[in-house]
Parts: C-alpha cells; structure tokens; sequence
C-alpha cells in the first residue's frame, strides 16, 4: 500500500466523498479525520444544508470527527455551530458553513497534535 509505504502516518479527509473499506480503515484505526457539513450525530451522510433547511432547524454547523465503518459516526474532535436566519437558503448556508470548516478544521488537527 502506498500509504504505508511511505510512511504516512495521519489522514485527513475533507471532500473525499467515498467510503473507505472496513480494511483500510482498520489499518489506520484512530489515524483517519474527516470535516462534515453538518452538527452530528443529526443530518449524516449527503444534502446536509438542504435537509437541515427543509426541517426548519435553528442551527447548523460542521464537525470534525474520526473515520469509522459506520458512515459519519466517529468521536467527535470538534463542532462549530452557527445559527441560520429566515434568509439563508442551500447555498448561502452551504458557504457560511464551509468558512467555518476552513477554522474548524486546523484547529482540531492542532488539538490532536498537542496530545501527541
């Protein structure tokens, strides 16, 4: 494996948008990050914005989080949340979360190195 063969320690997904086979992810158990669109455990999976808008919810957010077989359920490293207003629709909620994403995610790959 690639991966292994140079040496590479720690993964971070952001975009990825596959699963990743049981296999691989149990070669890198507790090694693997991914960022989602969404406060989970609520809204897993795809259409994150459109699904929380749909359901009228007061917030939204994104989380970053260990890759497990199940999809989007890992621990929890970090989560921001922000509140939606009457105007935000798909899209605009889309890039207001995505700018939190570009915070989020550094920060916890920082948490994670500070205990190592």
């Amino acid at each position: 494996m690639l991966i292994k063969k140079n040496n590479i320690k720690f993964i971070c997904l952001a975009g990825f948008m596959r699963i990743l086979s049981k296999k691989f992810i149990r070669s890198f158990k507790g090694k693997i990050l991914n960022i989602h669109p969404s406060l989970l455990p609520k809204y897993k999976g795809l259409n994150t914005h459109k699904r929380v808008i749909d359901n009228k919810e007061k917030y939204s957010g994104c989380t970053v989080h260990f890759v497990t077989n199940a999809l989007d359920s890992g621990k929890i490293i970090l989560q921001k949340r922000i509140k939606i207003i009457k105007s935000d629709n798909e899209r605009k909620l889309s890039s207001k979360i995505l700018r939190i994403e570009h915070e989020l995610y550094p920060a916890a790959v920082m948490k994670l190195f500070s205990n190592y």
